[in-house]
């Protein structure tokens, strides 16, 4: 039989918990339907490799906006697709939608060594494909919206945590 006191305790972790599903609910949106898959038919969206100045210096103006799970604007707050989102509208017109398995369907695999300032870093953070993401920065940094609680900020893909779930280097520049 469960003793009154610990009955309390258990009850008392539940909000704890639920905000621990949460936080790592982070930026991934809805379960995707689809992931991408080798094969797919390549992206159209090709930008200009110009605008990747325009992507990191109004993705750096963002730094210190609060996280928000489903934000996209700077007064809400962002999660991570929708900081993504908002910089390529807003420094290239180009309008992605706001979840990170769409964004990485749109855009085209390059390898760890081909990244350029303004391409994408994917990592599997919920124990499923293209669950967070950000924008590279150059010299192995990237900036994201990372968790409940935090900021936009920038993180390096050194960092064990985000080096152990890294998955895909992506883009939508043509070169």
């Amino acid at each position: 039989m469960m003793q009154p006191a610990l009955t309390i305790i258990r009850i008392s972790r539940l909000p704890l918990a639920l905000s621990a599903v949460l936080l790592l609910a982070a930026c991934a949106g809805p379960v995707p339907t689809k992931t991408p898959q080798p094969g797919m038919p390549a992206p159209t969206i090709a930008l200009d490799a110009s605008q990747r100045g325009d992507i990191v210096l109004t993705a750096a103006g963002l730094m210190q906006t609060n996280y928000q799970y489903g934000g996209s604007t700077p007064n809400t707050g962002f999660d991570c697709s929708g900081l993504v989102a908002y910089v390529f509208q807003h420094a290239a017109s180009q309008p992605l939608p706001h979840n990170t398995a769409a964004i990485a369907r749109l855009s085209r695999p390059i390898s760890r060594r081909q990244l350029k300032a303004g391409d994408f870093v994917f990592f599997n953070t919920l124990n499923r494909p293209f669950s967070h993401m950000g924008i590279y920065l150059g010299e192995g940094r990237f900036i994201n919206a990372p968790s409940s609680g935090g900021q936009v900020r920038i993180d390096s893909l050194d960092n064990p945590y985000y080096a152990k779930r890294f998955e895909s280097a992506r883009t939508l520049f043509s070169s």
